[in-house]
């Protein structure tokens, strides 16, 4: 069996080095909370604010290092409380959507786009990919397992040697199946 463990996604916000200085001041460097299930990736100490056209969200965690775009990432939930609608897009797909006011402790920016709900997706190393026979981009179905068990589909294959396997899906999609950060989702042959 192809099996992934699964991680639920919260609101977050990814930010430029350029952004971060304008947030938090000249020079600042972003402090790891806790390290991510991606090598390299992290949870920062520092938050910000996130203002939408009917609504705001205080203390969004930044996930760091610093991206070359900033983007914020929300389920349909939070942008209905923000008063958006952003398309599902693949991280780093932000051409054409809508923007947003983001506050540090600093000062603020408003990113002219960014917005995206996070298309679900599956990040492989090459190793796992090949063994698999799964090829970058590919669109599979993972089912899970539970009293509200359901088979997610369209989940985007993500393949690179600097990933390690691991599912992610936003909290609206974790609270139709029922699932949590560490459940396991099994991938469907084709």
């Amino acid at each position: 069996m192809k099996q992934v463990l699964i991680g639920v996604s919260a609101r977050h916000i990814h930010l430029s080095a350029e952004h971060i200085e304008v947030l938090f001041g000249a020079g600042y460097e972003l402090r790891v909370l806790k390290e991510l299930s991606q090598p390299g990736q992290y949870a920062a100490k520092e938050t910000v604010a996130v203002v939408g056209p009917k609504g705001r969200f205080d203390k969004v965690r930044i996930l760091g290092p610093a991206r070359p775009h900033s983007q914020l990432e929300v389920s349909r939930t939070d942008a209905f409380a923000l008063g958006m609608n952003p398309p599902v897009r693949e991280s780093g797909r932000t051409e054409g959507t809508p923007g947003i006011k983001v506050i540090g402790p600093e000062g603020e920016i408003e990113l002219q786009e960014g917005v995206i709900i996070a298309a679900r997706h599956i990040h492989f190393h090459t190793a796992d990919a090949a063994k698999w026979g799964i090829r970058d981009k590919q669109l599979l179905k993972v089912r899970v397992e539970g009293e509200r068990s359901l088979v997610f589909e369209q989940v985007i294959a993500r393949v690179s040697d600097q990933f390690a396997l691991d599912m992610h899906i936003d909290t609206d999609e974790a609270n139709a199946a029922g699932v949590t950060t560490g459940d396991v989702g099994t991938i469907l042959s084709e």
